[in-house]
């Protein structure tokens, strides 16, 4: 491959060659972004989700716990 390209010029290696593959797998690429995006977001609301959810069992434990001392 580095044959191929040891003879062209640089704005085929650096402009031309990764415009093309931009084109021919853009799809793929967004797909894949989005998906990666998408997950991390899902793991984002997973955890404030889970950590609401401790607080608030914590926050009524507590609460509970107190009442039983009057």
């Amino acid at each position: 491959m580095q044959e191929i390209l040891a003879g062209l010029p640089w704005w085929v290696k650096w402009v031309a060659v990764p415009v093309i593959a931009l084109v021919v797998f853009g799809g793929l690429i967004a797909t894949v972004v989005g998906f990666v995006i998408g997950l991390l977001f899902k793991a984002l609301i997973f955890v404030a989700l889970v950590g609401g959810l401790i607080y608030v069992v914590r926050k009524f434990m507590s609460s509970s716990s107190s009442r039983s001392d009057w």
